[in-house]
């Protein structure tokens, strides 16, 4: 590793870490600045139907005590910072007295397995269309390009609930809502799989239908500068042959793309849940949206901190592959 690369690396690192200590505390703040109070909602809920007074205050106070709300706000922090360090993030207001954690867990698979392979197949997809458009114009191009324009100026949760309206509602193709039948218990049967599958199918479509008008726009317009650079001018006027060409104009066009990816897959928790909130997917969306509902902070706190990590990490590895792959960042580090 040379001198210059070490200091960049550095460099980064330091950002990254200073940035992740802005994101936690904001983690912790903004969600107890929401007006309300969760303790009262949990006391109204378990105390139903009580007459007396005093006992309604017993429970109140009781559940504050226990979820630490009485205690001073900076109090309340080092207590967040303690569970986050042991990873159990303590306990949900909304669904006392499960932790935290084990909410996360089922739920965090739920979006992984959903987003994660929309992700790739929308970038793939839009990829190739944005290549092929900019390398075979005339037709080609004029169509795909319209098309592209519309559909990635659709915000999610529109695309999302014109194929629900669509498939699920006028054609009864698929289920409006869940991720399998509300009738079935998880297990690795036959029948729940298919459940499963046949849930997944709108909210796997609708982010990856609005993954794609965007992927083709970036890489159509990159390829084309890229055609008409003058190293592919030089390239020509030698006599290489033009798939050797096409190989490296588009290999050069990708850089950007990576980066979108990775950025993607970095904001994957937080980049798609409307379509796991419209179609009540039971993902991180859904779960966070829940957390809202019930002023639940910890949960809050929990699912927004996971985003943040994930999209700083994207990040710094970005800069950091970067940094090895571009030879002009190389050059800069070297100076």
């Amino acid at each position: 590793m040379s001198k210059g690369y070490f200091r960049y690396f550095l460099n980064k690192l330091v950002w990254l870490f200073i940035t992740a200590v802005f994101a936690f505390v904001l983690n912790f703040i903004l969600p107890r600045l929401m007006p309300g109070d969760p303790v009262a909602a949990i006391t109204a809920r378990i105390a139903q139907g009580m007459s007396n007074s005093t006992g309604m205050k017993e429970v109140y106070e009781q559940y504050a005590t226990l979820f630490g709300t009485n205690r001073p706000l900076l109090e309340q922090f080092f207590l967040y910072v303690r569970n986050v360090l042991q990873g159990n993030f303590g306990s949900s207001f909304s669904q006392y007295p499960r932790p935290v954690a084990d909410i996360l867990k089922s739920s965090i698979l739920w979006t992984i397995g959903l987003q994660f392979p929309a992700i790739i197949v929308g970038w793939l997809i839009g990829n190739t269309l944005g290549a092929l458009a900019a390398y075979l114009k005339k037709g080609f191009d004029k169509v795909l390009m319209p098309i592209s324009i519309f559909i990635s100026n659709f915000p999610a949760f529109g695309m999302a609930i014109i194929l629900m309206v669509i498939f699920a509602v006028d054609l009864k193709w698929f289920p409006t809502s869940g991720g399998y039948g509300f009738d079935m218990i998880p297990n690795f049967s036959w029948d729940f799989i298919v459940s499963v599958i046949h849930h997944y199918q709108l909210p796997f479509w609708s982010i990856v239908l609005i993954a794609i008008g965007g992927q083709a726009i970036g890489m159509r317009s990159m390829s084309i500068y890229e055609l008409n650079a003058d190293y592919v001018k030089y390239s020509r006027f030698l006599g290489i042959k033009d798939s050797t060409i096409v190989r490296y104009v588009f290999r050069n066009a990708m850089l950007p793309q990576i980066t979108g990816l990775a950025l993607s897959i970095g904001t994957m928790v937080g980049g798609a849940l409307v379509a796991e909130i419209v179609f009540s997917y039971p993902g991180l969306g859904y779960t966070l949206l829940n957390g809202v509902m019930g002023q639940d902070y910890p949960l809050i706190s929990a699912v927004t901190l996971i985003i943040t990590i994930m999209v700083l990490l994207a990040n710094f590895l970005i800069e950091i592959a970067y940094g090895l792959i571009d030879p002009r960042i190389k050059a800069a580090q070297s100076e």
